[in-house]
């Protein structure tokens, strides 16, 4: 079995039978019973207490559901098998990555969650490409890429998560305005679908489930193998610092950046300020090798009272979050993110009208940065109409933890949501938002109907991926064919 990164688990019983007539995973196949003997796994299934309780929560520490089974695969073999035993048996089953999601969205209740961290192998680094387990974080595959040279042109500001679980909703970074998210950069998957077909898919071989799984929440398929873009890498990252005493100043300054495309990173920041309010940042990266940026070539029109600059290695700019993020993950605090994506034109408006309310302690670690809508090439990710559009980025940890102070945040994520849906923004899925089947048909809008075709098509009998919420819930008769 593959190595499982960052955790050690405790050993326990596997599972070798399921008794459909109570939905009990058995470690033994008693005579003369009802029971269903499991097809061979090169891995394993348990049930094991610390197993269930890891797979019933996530990061975000809001929904807890818990699962009867994980599945420790040992190959991509071990998913087709299950996936299908799901189908015959009437089960659900999501995969579960790094459990960064925020709101239960990767949980299975009474189901099976497959734990992706035992797939997670790197194949093959070329200088424009690499293959990848979809367990792999994106913390070692650039460690490797960089090691010859190369890396993905776009990085989620957190490399500790899995391959499969970014696919899943996007990939957004700083360098999205350059070169769109990291679903735009993947070349090719290889995924088990709800019904079970192992299935390679790209721009060129079977594109509706190409288009579908890539920003597809899960829903239609699972991702076991990627193909990702890569470019040369440079060696060192300046990185400019540049404050601004008002929001509209900021995203003046960031609408005047990527005009010009001036930045390779482009992202900004609501920092918290002595008293008790916002000072507006725009973090700005230029990479290179050899010879330095000009800096004043860079700051030519958009230079604000407060400029501050750095120099530092590239990896260590791509990774300078990670310890942040393990210590914060390490408190179990309860974490209502909001994600939405603003009309250019509603921006400005709308976080104007949020800073009125909002405070440091609610806003968490708030981010707000363009990008431009013609490099967002996947359907399934939903973004505004109009050329530009932003990012805000609410990124909210109740410390100490607290159910109610939660619930009020998560009120107003939902109040939130509303303005910015009326204004025709859009969500990034990553979000703790109380969503209904027929908001979901909002986020998707148009598109809605070749989403159902999709669902009814790759997994007709709602196996996968229940907690996102977005279909009605099949009875177990419905699934059972």
């Amino acid at each position: 079995m593959a190595q499982l990164d960052r955790r050690t688990f405790l050993a326990g019983a596997a599972v070798v039978a399921f008794d459909p007539a109570d939905s009990r995973w058995l470690s033994s196949l008693p005579e003369n019973s009802t029971a269903i003997q499991l097809p061979h796994l090169d891995g394993e299934l348990v049930t094991d207490e610390d197993a269930l309780t890891e797979a019933a929560t996530d990061y975000g520490h809001l929904k807890n559901h818990r699962p009867r089974a994980v599945l420790r695969p040992g190959s991509v073999d071990d998913v087709v098998t299950l996936v299908r035993f799901a189908n015959e048996h009437g089960l659900v089953v999501a995969v579960r990555g790094q459990g960064h999601s925020t709101f239960g969205q990767a949980q299975a209740d009474c189901g099976v969650v497959i734990d992706s961290r035992t797939l997670a192998a790197i194949h093959e680094i070329t200088p424009d490409r690499a293959v990848v387990d979809a367990g792999v974080q994106w913390l070692d595959l650039v460690r490797a890429t960089l090691a010859v040279g190369v890396a993905p042109p776009v990085s989620t500001d957190y490399l500790g998560l899995s391959v499969g679980g970014t696919l899943c909703v996007g990939g957004i970074g700083g360098a999205s305005q350059q070169f769109g998210m990291l679903v735009d950069n993947t070349v090719e998957l290889q995924v088990v679908t709800g019904e079970g077909h192992l299935v390679t898919c790209s721009a060129e071989q079977e594109p509706e489930l190409f288009e579908a799984v890539l920003g597809g929440l899960g829903q239609f398929a699972v991702i076991v193998r990627a193909t990702v873009r890569l470019e040369t890498a440079p060696a060192m990252a300046r990185v400019y610092t540049l404050t601004y005493p008002r929001i509209t100043d900021l995203t003046a300054a960031q609408r005047t950046a990527l005009a010009d495309g001036r930045f390779d990173y482009l992202e900004g920041q609501l920092v918290p300020t002595d008293d008790d309010g916002f000072a507006f940042v725009l973090e700005g990266g230029a990479w290179y090798t050899t010879e330095p940026p000009d800096d004043a070539a860079l700051l030519a029109g958009i230079e604000p009272p407060g400029v501050d600059l750095v120099d530092v290695p590239y990896f260590e700019w791509l990774n300078r979050l990670y310890e942040t993020v393990e210590q914060i993950e390490a408190l179990r605090l309860p974490g209502p993110w909001l994600n939405a994506f603003l009309p250019d034109a509603a921006t400005d408006e709308i976080v104007t009208e949020l800073l009125t309310t909002l405070t440091p302690a609610d806003a968490g670690g708030a981010l707000l940065y363009p990008a431009r809508r013609s490099l967002i090439t996947r359907p399934q990710v939903r973004v505004p109409d109009g050329e530009v559009f932003f990012l805000l980025a609410l990124l909210r940890a109740v410390s100490p933890p607290d159910d109610a102070e939660a619930e009020r945040l998560i009120a107003d994520n939902d109040a939130l949501y509303a303005r910015v849906l009326a204004a025709g923004g859009t969500q990034y899925p990553v979000n703790a938002l109380r969503l209904t089947p027929a908001d979901w048909r909002t986020h998707y809008g148009d598109r809605w109907p070749t989403v159902l075709h999709a669902k009814d098509r790759y997994d007709p009998r709602g196996v996968l991926t229940p907690g996102q919420g977005i279909f009605e819930p099949l009875s177990r008769a419905s699934r059972t064919p």
